[in-house]
């Protein structure tokens, strides 16, 4: 498994700055270990990807769809 890039962590870095109205809704819900003391990250690159949340003990990734992603 490889590291990430300087630039894969700026990217997901901006996309945290970025965030949707929905995103940001999800991320109140989901930090602080708020639901079942699961803790989530959110814009985590991953592969070739970069997720918007992420738990990893969970093996759970959440996906919002929204304009950014046509």
């Amino acid at each position: 498994m490889r590291g990430k890039s300087k630039e894969e962590i700026a990217f997901a870095r901006g996309l945290r700055k970025r965030q949707t109205d929905a995103e940001r809704a999800l991320w109140n819900k989901l930090k602080n270990k708020q639901i079942e003391g699961v803790k989530f990250r959110r814009q985590q690159p991953i592969g070739s990807y970069i997720v918007d949340f992420v738990s990893l003990e969970r093996k759970l990734i959440i996906e919002i769809d929204g304009g950014q992603h046509n």
